[in-house]
């Protein structure tokens, strides 16, 4: 029987991947095979996919070159990639032909022992960086010429230990081995000013003309992280930057005795790739932070500046060549640089200038917590920055003149839209109104949070430019989170439907027809249970606490953040810890409660929370009255590896943040994929899933938004403290010291205290409902045939929420680009033709 195309290319890529891999073990590790560690063979693998992938970018690049595609450059602070060999051999397809190669005197490892050595790259650290890493891959799966840009952290933020229950802060080295996915391109090195001050000088016309002198240089060494789409279609980039002096260091200093000094520049220099967020709590963080957001600002629109005057010296142009998204405002600076490069080092004229800048930029908002938009004091502008500093002060001036044209004397609508707010030594510049100016779209990332943006965060901007204002609800890639992290559910999903759901997901509804099939509904069954074994021994091995895959896992897994609410979380176990304890009421069915997330190191409230949670995991577990039918875990060091075996055991998953805080979410989503039930309030995102999946398959509870600000000028958290019994007892509880070490009593009175007085976030008004849909969970989750459709119709409900989606709508509403994924497949096959 004659073999397809398709089998005989599958058979010359298991051939030549083969070869490859045996090549790299020998002339790359230096061992014979049967002398590789698991790192090694990791690393021989990873080596011989990359070359796959870079055959694809070169493919794709050249067929965005031949089109003279309209490119998108995403610029985000941070990108929490997660392990690419699985990923990259999924979307290669090369996954299943690895497993059928036998290398001769290969040691004896799985492919999943093998996947399990590869370290997470610590360049990111909550939805921010995980949404941007959705995002890349939903570009290059769609064939669109999509570009990330951001910092090559050697550090990234942290490595989380816990020692006796508080948060401990390591660095994490993931830099310090060779990784096989980073591309170094020492040939695209930019060189980037600091410090020194601004000249004034009259050029020939009488024109005031600048120049930035006296300044300190470093420069940005670029490192390029393949993103292959699915199916190999296309496979774009990440460039990431590290900063580089440009001497190793002063040898005559080194000569006459100053060791340290010598290489002093270096260290302070280097210091802007090595962390990401550094403390804020210390001046010297602050300064470092600023630093860190100009210099990948700077050498990224350099590097999109080289790439356009290679075939293109009319700047004109520019906006239909090049977009530049803005994820939040750590790269708001780059509307300045933009504005530099083109005044200072091109010659161009101001306002040729500002019409070019703002027809490229668009800005993508985060947060309604008016304290998170950040700002910058004018001070550190004034000694690190000057030049921008003169420029951000010219594009107010010109705008304010603009703004008073709408508001007139309206001085209270003038100070609020203003980039530069306060006198004197106490002036900042607000990044998001620096943003909002210089971009021509603005997005919220989910329906409520668009309209609060509109409504209640920036009003005065809506009103001067409503057309700018626009919502793209954020989404998550299918591939990574489910294709991925849930192998044995997405294949009982192909099974059903076909493959097609992998890039179209709204396809998953189709498997709505199986919520009834009771053979469907078991293997469902199976698959979770299975996951929840996975995640109950990597539970074991983390925490040393011992739960049973039989009870009903609750997770809350995201950063932690008093608007998030992990501390309503805590004090509802501590509810159901008392009823057992003190009057032998047990919950109707077993319940593991698993929290997991980073405190930043500054703030000293969360962590104070995250041992609270610790504290009592530490009583509750411990309690023979307790046993199995109450646990608590924190997981600690939470990163995407650990997403992807936590989150496809999830039967409950907590999105209990204060109504009108959390812009979207995207941990939500991906729950909500994998078949996990949410209890959660009327907030970001939940409210579009509970629509998506159905009332009856979705907890909902809490106050409403505009419930909480009708209520706010008079709530009083210490009214319902003394109405209610239940929450009475919980807070006298952590009042005391059951939870508290004999040497450090009132250890958690800081809580008690907040709460009683304050309670920002409305904790203790929504407290007794959480408990009432914590329990109405339960009783839904005895009946395990009925939860399991519940858990299909989420499953299959939720194909909105896809980032291709997502970015589909970007590319409509703002980018104004197209897919190109055909264009280069014809590409290939005229270069396969011509070759």
């Amino acid at each position: 029987m004659r073999k397809s195309k398709l089998e005989i290319s599958d058979e010359i890529k298991k051939a030549r991947l083969k070869l490859s891999i045996e090549h790299y073990i020998k002339y790359f590790i230096g061992k014979r095979a049967c002398e590789l560690t698991k790192e090694e063979a990791l690393y021989a693998i990873s080596l011989a996919v990359r070359e796959f992938a870079m055959d694809e970018m070169y493919k794709t690049i050249a067929c965005y070159n031949e089109k003279s595609a309209k490119r998108v450059y995403y610029l985000s602070i941070e990108y929490l990639i997660g392990r690419s060999l699985e990923n990259n051999l999924h979307n290669l397809g090369l996954y299943d032909l690895l497993k059928d190669i036998k290398l001769e005197d290969f040691p004896d490892f799985s492919l999943e022992e093998i996947f399990d050595t590869e370290y997470d790259p610590a360049l990111g650290n909550g939805g921010l960086g995980r949404l941007a890493a959705c995002y890349l891959d939903s570009m290059a799966s769609l064939g669109m010429p999509g570009f990330g840009y951001g910092i090559n952290y050697q550090f990234g933020l942290f490595k989380q230990k816990f020692e006796n229950g508080w948060q401990v802060e390591q660095a994490d080295n993931w830099f310090s081995d060779f990784s096989p996915w980073e591309l170094a391109r020492p040939d695209r090195q930019v060189t980037i000013p600091m410090f020194g001050h601004v000249e004034t000088y009259k050029d020939a016309n009488g024109k005031d003309t600048y120049v930035w002198a006296n300044t300190h240089t470093l420069y940005g060494v670029p490192y390029d992280f393949p993103i292959v789409g699915y199916n190999g279609k296309s496979v774009n980039y990440l460039r990431l930057f590290s900063a580089k002096t440009d001497d190793e260091f002063d040898i005559d200093i080194f000569n006459n005795g100053g060791y340290i000094e010598a290489v002093e520049d270096k260290i302070k220099t280097e210091s802007i790739s090595k962390v990401l967020y550094p403390s804020d709590a210390l001046e010297s963080g602050k300064a470092l932070r600023l630093s860190q957001q100009y210099f990948f600002v700077s050498c990224a629109i350099q590097d999109i500046f080289r790439r356009f005057l290679e075939n293109n010296n009319d700047f004109d142009k520019l906006p239909q060549s090049i977009c530049i998204q803005l994820n939040d405002t750590h790269p708001a600076l780059a509307i300045v640089e933009m504005m530099r490069l083109l005044i200072d080092v091109y010659g161009q004229e101001w306002e040729a200038s500002w019409n070019i800048v703002t027809k490229i930029f668009a800005y993508t908002n985060h947060t309604l917590l008016p304290e998170a938009l950040e700002t910058w004091p004018v001070k550190y502008f004034a000694k690190m920055l000057p030049r921008h500093l003169q420029i951000i002060y010219e594009i107010n001036r010109r705008f304010m003149e603009f703004a008073k044209e709408k508001f007139g004397d309206n001085e209270a609508k003038l100070q609020k839209v203003s980039i530069v707010s306060g006198e004197g030594e106490s002036q900042i510049i607000r990044m998001a109104n620096l943003s909002i100016v210089g971009s021509f779209s603005v997005n919220g990332v989910a329906k409520i949070h668009s309209e609060l943006i509109k409504t209640s965060l920036v009003p005065e901007f809506y009103e001067l430019w409503p057309e700018k204002f626009t919502n793209i609800t954020n989404g998550i890639t299918p591939r990574r989170w489910l294709l991925h992290a849930n192998t044995n559910l997405a294949t009982l999903i192909s099974d059903k439907i076909g493959k097609d759901w992998i890039s179209h997901l709204e396809l998953l509804s189709k498997i709505s027809d199986f919520a009834e099939d009771a053979d469907f509904v078991r293997k469902f069954i199976k698959i979770k249970k299975a996951n929840k074994e996975a995640l109950r021994h990597e539970i074991f091995k983390r925490t040393n606490v011992a739960v049973t895959a039989n009870s009903m896992f609750v997770v809350q897994a995201k950063r932690i953040h008093e608007y998030k609410r992990q501390l309503m979380a805590i004090l509802q176990v501590i509810g159901d810890y008392l009823a057992i304890v003190r009057d032998n009421v047990r919950p109707v069915c077993p319940k593991t409660y698993i929290f997991a997330g980073k405190a930043a190191p500054s703030y000293t409230f969360a962590k104070l929370i995250i041992k609270l949670i610790n504290s009592v995991a530490n009583v509750v577990n411990n309690d023979s009255r307790v046993g199995d039918a109450l646990k608590v875990v924190f997981i600690p060091d939470y990163k995407v590896s650990v997403a992807e075996t936590l989150i496809p055991a999830a039967d409950v998953s907590l999105q209990i943040s204060t109504a009108g805080f959390e812009a979207s979410g995207t941990g939500n989503m991906k729950f909500a994929l994998n078949g996990a039930l949410t209890v959660g309030t009327y907030d970001g995102a939940n409210i579009e899933i509970r629509e998506a999946v159905g009332e009856d398959n979705f907890f909902l509870f809490g106050l409403k938004e505009n419930e909480i600000q009708a209520m706010r000028p008079t709530y009083n958290p210490r009214k319902i403290y003394e109405e209610s019994e239940y929450v009475k007892r919980i807070l006298n509880t952590i009042n005391s010291n059951l939870f508290c070490e004999k040497d450090t009593p009132a250890l958690f009175k800081p809580i008690f205290d907040e709460l009683l007085n304050r309670d920002y976030f409305f904790v203790l008004a929504d407290l007794e409902a959480f408990d009432n849909a914590m329990k109405e969970a339960e009783l839904a989750y005895l009946k395990q045939d009925e939860w399991a459709k519940k858990a299909i119709y989420n499953v299959a409900r939720v194909g909105y929420f896809s980032s291709d989606r997502a970015i589909s709508e970007y590319a409509s509403k703002i980018w104004h680009i197209s897919e190109c994924s055909d264009d280069v497949i014809e590409f290939e096959k005229q270069e396969a033709k011509s070759a």
